[in-house]
Formats: C-alpha cells, sequence, structure tokens
C-alpha cells in the first residue's frame, strides 16, 4: 500500500516533505505580509505589532513597505509633509563646508552601478536635507557620520520624506549625539561594558585587561551602522530593527556582535592595538537575523534603568532616553493612510492645497529603484575603517578614526 506523504497545514499554507523550507519561509512570508497590511489600515493604526515585525525575523521585507512603515514607527503624517528644502538653507550656514564635504565624500554610500547624473541630484538633496534639518534646529549640531543614516533614509523613502523622518530621529533617537560636545555619546558607548560584564565576565576582563576602550564602537553607534556594512540590505535590516527599538538598542546590538566574537577576541593578544583593530572591523558576514533577536534578549533582561549606574549615567542627562517613552505613546493613534487621505481632501479646495495633497505622496516617495539605477543590483561599497597594527597602541586609536573624521572630533573624546 502506497504511504501518503505528511502534510502539515501552518495557517492555511500545506507544506510537504519535497521544497518544505522553501515554502514555510514562503508562507511566512505571505502570513507577515497581511499582517503588516492589516496593522496599516486598522484605526488606530497598530503600532506595536509593526514594531513587531520590524524586529521580527526578515524585517519589513520590502522598500515598498518601508516607505509605509517607516513614517508609522515615527508617526508623521505622510499627506502632510514639509516642502523640499530650498538652496537659500545653504546660505551662511556655519556647517555647509563640513557637510559639503562629508557628501562628497559618500559616493560609496549609493549603489553600485548608479549613473553619476543620479548620485550627484541625490547628493545635492543629502546637502539639503542635512541643512534644513539643522537649520530647523538651532538646538541640534551636526556630527561627522549623520549623513551616512540621512542617505539612508534618502535612498529609500525620497526627500521629503527623509526630511521629515531625519528631523524627528534627530529630536529623538539621534539626540544625544547631536549635544555640543560628545560627552553624552561616550555615556551611551559606556553602556557596552556592563552588558558584556553581565553576559560574560571573562571576555569582560580581557577587554578591559586590554584596555580596548569603546571607540572601536563608536562608528557603529552613531551611523546605525550604515558605514561599516558593504551590503545595503544589511544595512535596512538593521534600520527595520532601530526604528522599531529603544534608542539605546544600536549599543545592545554592538554587545552582541562582541559576544559573538568572544572566541576571536579572546584568542588575540591582550593588546590594545591588537583588540581594537579585530573589533572595528565588523565581519560583513554576520547573521543578523540570529544577533538581532539575541540584542532583544540582553535589552529584556539587562534593561538600561539596570546598567545606568554602572554606565555612570543619570536616565536626566540623556534626551534620548528621557524623552523616549513620551514619543512611543504619541505613536499610538495615528490613523491609516486611508482616512488621512480622505481628511486632506476634504480640508479645502485652496490651489496650494490642491498642489500638496496631489504631490503629498509622490514626492514622498522616490521612482522605482530599477527605473532610477537598473534593477538587482542594491549593493553598496562602504569605506572600510582600516586600522593599522603598525602604529603604537595611543596612536593607534586616534589615526583610525581621524582617516575619516578628522582630528578634531577625536579631541572631543579624551
Amino acid at each position: 500500500m502506497k504511504r501518503l506523504k505528511r502534510t502539515k497545514h501552518n495557517a492555511g499554507c500545506a507544506v510537504n516533505g519535497n521544497g518544505a523550507a522553501t515554502r514555510e519561509a514562503d508562507c511566512g512570508r505571505k502570513q507577515k505580509l497581511a499582517e503588516i497590511h492589516q496593522a496599516l489600515i486598522s484605526d488606530p493604526v497598530d503600532i506595536e505589532t509593526l514594531r513587531r515585525t520590524a524586529g521580527s525575523k526578515g524585517g519589513l521585507l520590502t522598500d515598498e513597505l518601508r516607505r509605509k512603515v517607516w513614517p508609522k514607527l515615527l508617526n508623521i503624517n505622510v499627506y502632510d509633509l514639509p516642502h523640499k528644502p530650498g538652496r537659500d538653507v545653504r546660505e551662511n550656514h556655519k556647517d555647509y563646508n563640513q557637510v559639503l564635504l562629508d557628501v562628497r565624500r559618500s559616493m560609496k554610500r549609493f549603489p553600485k552601478g548608479m549613473p553619476a547624473a543620479e548620485r550627484a541630484v541625490l547628493q545635492e538633496q543629502l546637502i539639503d536635507i542635512i541643512l534644513k534639518v539643522l537649520k530647523r534646529n538651532p538646538q541640534l549640531h551636526y556630527y561627522q557620520g549623520y549623513h551616512d543614516v540621512a542617505v539612508t533614509l534618502l535612498l529609500v523613502v525620497g526627500e521629503r520624506m527623509a526630511f521629515a523622518m531625519l528631523d524627528t530621529l534627530s529630536n529623538y533617537h539621534l539626540r544625544d549625539f547631536m549635544d555640543p560636545t560628545m560627552d553624552s555619546t561616550k555615556h551611551i558607548l559606556n553602556y557596552l561594558m556592563p552588558i558584556l560584564e553581565q553576559v560574560d565576565a571573562e571576555l569582560h576582563d580581557f577587554m578591559i585587561r586590554a584596555e580596548v576602550g569603546t571607540i572601536f564602537a563608536l562608528s557603529w553607534l552613531i551611523t546605525w551602522y550604515g558605514h561599516v556594512l558593504s551590503e545595503f540590505k544589511h544595512t535596512l535590516r538593521l534600520y527595520d530593527f532601530f526604528l522599531a527599538s529603544h534608542p539605546l538598542m544600536p549599543i545592545y546590538l554592538a554587545a552582541t556582535i562582541v559576544l559573538h566574537r568572544e572566541k576571536e577576541v579572546k584568542q588575540t593578544e591582550c593588546d590594545m592595538a591588537m583588540v581594537h583593530q579585530l573589533l572595528a572591523r565588523i565581519p560583513q558576514d554576520l547573521p543578523y537575523e540570529l544577533l538581532i533577536p539575541r540584542s532583544q534578549e540582553l535589552f529584556s533582561q539587562y534593561p538600561p534603568s539596570l546598567l545606568a549606574k554602572r554606565a555612570a549615567l543619570q536616565s536626566r542627562k540623556s534626551l534620548s532616553i528621557s524623552t523616549f517613552q513620551a514619543f512611543q505613546l504619541s505613536t499610538l493613534h495615528q490613523r491609516p493612510d486611508s482616512v488621512l487621505q480622505r481628511l486632506t481632501r476634504a480640508q479645502g479646495s485652496s490651489t496650494s492645497r490642491q498642489a500638496s495633497q496631489h504631490s503629498g505622496m509622490e514626492a514622498a516617495l522616490p521612482r522605482d529603484r530599477g527605473q532610477l539605477w537598473g534593477t538587482g543590483n542594491r549593493m553598496v561599497k562602504m569605506a572600510v575603517w582600516g586600522l593599522s597594527a603598525g602604529l603604537g597602541a595611543a596612536v593607534f586609536a586616534v589615526a583610525q578614526t581621524a582617516m575619516d573624521w578628522g582630528p578634531e572630533v577625536l579631541l572631543q573624546l579624551f
């Protein structure tokens, strides 16, 4: 008698012995797409589901979904976006020259194969976006690496939405990095060692003996890893995660990466220069789908409030931490886009309102990426912050960062 292959049903998806893994993955993807779509059309929008799916395996799956979900995670109304920045933002702006230099050096942050003309247009938009955020928020101070966050947003959501998102992020998640000094940034870095101490005391002690410090993770933290990853898909996966998480999640991920490389670290000579060199070169094949849930576990087990004393940081000193709860609550009562669109249409018939309404969504989103610079190639070659093992230990860390940012940045760190 012929035996029938066992078939299991998973939420309406049949999975048999042949190609089971592929079918299961397809089924999970369809379920996730449906879940995200339902969360977006719920009234109010189901923000908790969007946060959970952004942090779960695979993240938000596509750029089309990111253009819909990222604004909701930041409580941005896509039908009420600010106008494109005008060139007047460049006039007499104290940061213009530095922003210009950084953006000009960001060529490798754009996908390989993008026509030079397209890239030049996006670089000009990038300059204007950054300067407009700074002009609108005089309390914020530009830092080198800020453009790495801005360019990631621009490539996915387009100029107007990128400005709106960057403006919100700068006042919340990135706020501590935008102080006049780098004191708050150093304090955030100080969370790294207490996390390691809680999980692996032996690894923590090794790094203390090596006197390696935490400067190796500086670029990871302030650029949300955008500066150090060579594959754009990995950058996007992490942005899904960070946009849906607490502002300190990037430092928890940094700790998770160090813990993941524990054997490599312990096998390295216990010397500041050698350990720094190892850790600063972030591997390009890290298993992010394993590291992300582990970071979430660490955050739950050792929340910032538990580590604040060890990190020598009082919560009141961190604007990112102290304002996060209120920001999170503010995202819970958003109307779905279909309702926002109807409300926008009903609010008036003036020419300016009609023009804004007609272009609101379209201007917020870029054209199809395949139309912009050719399909199938989303790789972004990143400049790896190489380290020279031949330098002395003290000069080593300074010279490393100076290659990208210049000595003025490092002077603020010591």
